[in-house]
């Protein structure tokens, strides 16, 4: 069944529609949420809370408008609003969960370690980020959207979208760049090489 039609469904009050559409969007929501805000227990509550909202806000949605944009707007607005209430979380390598087991099929532990190193990596630059910079980067590639998708889901600008994208960029460019530069100072000085 269509989004479209299944929105139509859940506004007559038809409850197993909404939860198709939960189900459907749950994951997404869910990645957003976590990208944003930086651990899995803040991600679940504002998943929670994003579906609250669309549900009680499913008369103004615009069937002339993707309803994944819809959805995940309110997502990012509710992960802004948690954000400047809190003054920046910065994430912590204490907060993510790790899986302990590998499978037969997993990687070998040398490569593992190094994926998970990488995602930390990445997590801590991305988590440095202003809101609004994090916001358009998770976006554009992690949902893959379309700096039109962006515009919509924000309700920026086309232009203040790419602003943001540009700034984002460059900014996650000298964190890393730093860290790399910080990281061979900590082997050479652990190796102790002068």
């Amino acid at each position: 069944m269509e989004d479209s039609e299944l929105v139509a469904q859940a506004r007559r009050g038809d409850s197993q529609a909404f939860a198709q559409i939960v189900t459907t969007y749950q994951t997404p929501v869910y990645n957003l949420a976590y990208r944003m805000l930086g651990n899995a227990n803040d991600a679940e509550d504002a998943a929670q809370e994003t579906f609250l909202r669309a549900y009680s806000q499913l008369h103004r949605y615009d069937a002339n408008q993707k309803f994944a944009t819809w959805l995940l707007a309110i997502a990012a607005h509710h992960c802004i609003d948690r954000l400047r209430r809190r003054r920046f979380l910065w994430l912590s390598l204490e907060d993510q969960v790790a899986e302990d087991t590998l499978a037969s099929d997993a990687p070998e532990p040398e490569a593992e370690l190094l994926r998970r190193e990488s995602e930390h990596e990445i997590a801590r630059v991305l988590a440095s980020l202003m809101p609004a910079h994090r916001l358009v980067v998770v976006l554009k590639y992690w949902h893959e959207q379309s700096i039109e998708e962006i515009a919509r889901t924000t309700g920026d600008s086309v232009g203040a979208v790419k602003v943001k994208l540009h700034r984002a960029r460059h900014a996650l460019a000298r964190a890393l760049a730093a860290n790399q530069t910080r990281g061979s100072a900590e082997w050479v000085s652990a190796k102790g090489v002068s």
